[in-house]
């Protein structure tokens, strides 16, 4: 690998860019992809370039046989931010963490976010908002509330509104959101961007209980993010 696609690559992966190194096999000049740039030897044309991206899209490395390449992604992990340390909070935890996330736990009482109740996972006993300005939420991110407590969950919802976040999700009934959806729009969200939050969170699986609520949290999430995915292949191969 030439060391200026290298320094590109251990620049993408310290910014948690994902990229793409496309190699040709039989010459081993290689190209470094993103979803918007391309660098390197290879000279790829528009077909080879949406194929690429189109894996990249989907987290997945392979052999081009017919073009005689090799696609290797580099994708940061997902990313979860938890609002509430809270029972449906320990059960969600460990099933997103099965699932590829890198899981953050958010909440400033500290009597909820303790190591014992939440093992293994970085804990954060700062206000949502001042956490979350830190966390820098992009498009592999995905935010859930779960204290019903307007005062932490309505800020976390706020910075969730304002960036690229895949996924936002807030518990509560439809009443609960009704009177969310209003001071939201009180604190000047338009309706597109609340129409961003997932409410009441979850697939509708009649779920009863925190572990049954975190499967249809992770469930939503995971067709959320899948069908962002489709939608992305589908434009790159038109």
């Amino acid at each position: 690998m030439k060391r200026v696609l290298l320094n590109s690559l251990l620049a993408a992966q310290a910014a948690k860019r994902p990229v793409a190194m496309v190699t040709e096999l039989e010459s081993g000049r290689q190209a470094l992809i993103s979803d918007t740039e391309a660098e390197g030897e290879l000279d790829l044309t528009g077909d080879i370039l949406k194929k690429a991206r189109q894996l990249l899209a989907n987290d997945q490395s392979k052999v081009l046989e017919d073009e005689g390449l090799f696609i290797q992604t580099y994708s940061p992990p997902l990313r979860l931010f938890v609002i509430g340390a809270v029972h449906i909070a320990q059960a969600l935890v460990p099933m997103a963490s099965l699932s590829g996330y890198d899981v953050t736990v958010i909440d400033p009482r500290q009597a909820f976010a303790t190591d014992a109740r939440f093992p293994d996972v970085e804990l954060v006993d700062e206000w949502p908002d001042d956490a979350l300005a830190e966390a820098a939420l992009d498009r592999r991110s995905a935010l859930v509330a779960l204290t019903h407590d307007p005062k932490l969950d309505d800020p976390a919802l706020t910075v969730a509104l304002k960036s690229d976040c895949f996924y936002i999700g807030a518990l509560g009934s439809p009443r609960t959101h009704a009177k969310r959806v209003e001071r939201l729009r009180a604190a000047g969200h338009s309706e597109a961007e609340i129409a961003r939050v997932h409410a009441p969170i979850g697939l509708d699986i009649g779920a009863a209980g925190p572990a049954e609520i975190a499967v249809s949290i992770i469930a939503e999430m995971t067709g959320i993010l899948r069908q962002d995915r489709a939608n992305t292949r589908e434009k790159a191969s038109t």
